[in-house]
């Protein structure tokens, strides 16, 4: 298991560049099952997750070629079913949360599919409700099958296009219906649909492919289903929580950082948000500078009460940002009530935090509540441990505006999500190393 040694409380400076999109590069990849012809996908971010899920796909009998870093082709036509049936295969899957997302191409093109309990982050109950519902209602039969832990999806006469209203906004719920839908018969109806840029990407991938989809950008989309996909080519955005990140940490450490290619028009409410916490934040046509201030003083409400950020389905804040903010917070002027409405225990971390010196009261398991420092009060260093990946890279952040020595184990987490980070980190000037 490997860790990070940071020496913090050291001003950083220059510009970094967001890499591709985590979430989307998982939905986009798994797409390339919808056909047998070749997809092209560039900006794939080379992380964990994402090589894990290549490698699966390659274990299926995808053909990989890789141009350039970050640049890819797959084929998928001529698939190992066999082995696409094997326990081998599905215990695979259940160690990788992102192989959720191959359910829905393999069940519209083969007829069959395993959806196994994912693995991932420690976040908490993740339901998959959504994406079960959502195949039943496309005709799939759906059987539980113990001694795999995992649901046999079945349609031998394949799938019907019909309406169906989401329990949920759920991104890859929503992601794996669509790709199901695009070879059903009939038009398919989601209402509730997540519309996240992910999702968004996602069916702009599927039209260059051949599919019909109507709605994009909304949480009605409506999908005709068509014979067959062919081949493509894509480019993934960059990634906002990487953007977020890298904002979080300027802010933390009072730096002056210029964040490359950020894509802004997809940031959403998320440079908004930053700002509510006294961070400021320019537009540079398509890069956003975040300029060293003494002081970040935290918004009030209008009429005088504690400002509370809290996650919501998009276009509203994603959760994977408040870990970051949450720290952020910790040095601002002023009180902020942090909500995680999606997840029960990604807050657990703050003791961590705590145990920095920062002052924060963990309400239950979905709110806490930071008063902070002004940068009066410098965190200190500390042992932890990261126990996901969103976390993880607040810890990393904290740890690089305390004082002392930061010692970060099961770095494994964080490297899931942010691709050679030491690295890129090291070139604005932060002391970092990996052993």
């Amino acid at each position: 298991m490997s860790r990070f040694i940071i020496q913090g409380g050291n001003p950083l400076s220059g510009s970094i560049t967001p890499q591709g999109a985590k979430n989307e590069a998982l939905e986009v990849i798994s797409a390339v099952l919808l056909t047998d012809e070749t997809v092209r996908i560039s900006n794939v971010p080379e992380i964990l997750d994402v090589r894990n899920l290549i490698a699966l796909l390659e274990g299926m009998g995808v053909k990989v070629e890789r141009h350039s870093k970050g640049d890819y082709s797959f084929c998928a036509a001529s698939l190992d079913l066999k082995y696409i049936e094997s326990s081998e295969f599905v215990s695979k899957c259940a160690a990788l949360r992102g192989s959720v997302m191959l359910a829905g191409p393999l069940l519209a093109r083969f007829g069959k599919a395993w959806f196994p309990k994912p693995g991932g982050d420690k976040i908490g109950r993740r339901r998959v409700d959504t994406h079960l519902e959502g195949f039943s209602k496309l005709g799939a039969t759906l059987e539980y099958e113990p001694s795999r832990r995992a649901f046999s999806l079945t349609a031998a006469k394949g799938l019907e296009g019909c309406y169906m209203l989401l329990d949920e906004a759920s991104v890859t719920g929503t992601a794996n219906i669509v790709m199901a839908a695009t070879l059903a018969k009939g038009r398919t109806t989601i209402f509730n649909a997540a519309c996240e840029p992910y999702v968004q990407q996602l069916c702009r991938l599927l039209v260059a492919m051949g599919a019909k989809i109507e709605g994009v950008g909304s949480n009605l989309l409506k999908i005709i289903g068509v014979e067959s996909l062919h081949g493509a080519s894509h480019v993934i955005l960059p990634d906002m929580i990487e953007v977020g990140s890298f904002m979080g940490l300027a802010a933390i450490t009072r730096s002056s950082l210029t964040i490359k290619g950020a894509s802004c028009a997809d940031l959403g409410i998320i440079p908004a948000s930053f700002e509510r916490l006294g961070v400021k934040i320019v537009q540079q046509g398509d890069d956003i500078l975040v300029p060293a201030q003494d002081s970040y003083e935290i918004e009030s409400f209008m009429d005088g009460s504690i400002m509370t950020l809290a996650d919501a389905p998009w276009p509203g804040l994603t959760p994977d940002l408040l870990s970051v903010m949450l720290v952020v917070a910790t040095q601002c002027k002023g009180s902020v009530l942090i909500h995680q409405k999606m997840f029960e225990s990604r807050l657990f971390f703050v003791d961590k935090l705590i145990d920095m010196g920062a002052q924060i009261i963990l309400c239950d398991p979905h709110r806490a509540v930071v008063i902070g420092h002004d940068h009066k009060l410098q965190l200190r260093g500390a042992r932890m441990t990261s126990p996901d990946i969103r976390a993880g890279i607040a810890l990393l952040l904290a740890a690089l505006s305390a004082k002392g020595e930061s010692v970060i184990e099961n770095i494994e987490q964080i490297d899931r999500g942010y691709e050679d980070i030491e690295g890129r980190l090291a070139t604005l000037g932060a002391k970092i190393e990996r052993q």
